[in-house]
């Protein structure tokens, strides 16, 4: 245990967090997700849905603020399901870690793929459709700020 760190982000998942550079891509994926098929690495949250895990990694990890977005997000294959209603969770705990941009969909192949290439990979036990998003990682400058402007 570690002070002021949330218990949920284990050792492998905090060593993944601390060796990303600005620019790499980390996806908190649904339990749906073909992670260890997909993945360079996986951390493992079982247990752990998606908007948790992501109010966890957002406490620690600055978002890019050089592009108008920094996060991406599964969108639904049927037009009804549009957008999903996790999203609307993904949004509030972004908020709350100070990211205003939005969250942008990917069809579901892209973000497969695109997931291809992430540094990482978070497999939680999110049972909700779509629970699975992009962020990529930010800076902390000089003086200590990190994260969006905006």
């Amino acid at each position: 245990m570690l002070k002021g760190v949330d218990p949920i982000l284990g050792p492998d998942l905090l060593a993944a967090l601390r060796a990303m550079g600005h620019g790499d891509e980390l996806v908190i994926a649904d339990a749906n997700f073909p992670a260890a098929s997909i993945a360079r690495r996986v951390c493992r949250g079982d247990g752990v849905d998606a908007v948790r895990m992501l109010e966890a990694v957002a406490s620690l990890m600055p978002l890019d603020d050089f592009g108008p977005v920094a996060a991406w997000r599964m969108a639904a294959v049927s037009p009804q399901d549009e957008p999903p209603a996790i999203v609307a969770a993904f949004a509030a705990a972004l908020g709350r870690a100070g990211y205003g941009g939005p969250i942008e969909p990917i069809e579901r192949q892209a973000f497969y793929e695109r997931a291809r290439g992430a540094f990482v990979v978070v497999a939680t036990g999110e049972a909700r459709l779509y629970g699975n998003i992009i962020l990529r990682k930010g800076v902390i400058r000089p003086d200590g700020e990190a994260g969006r402007a905006d």
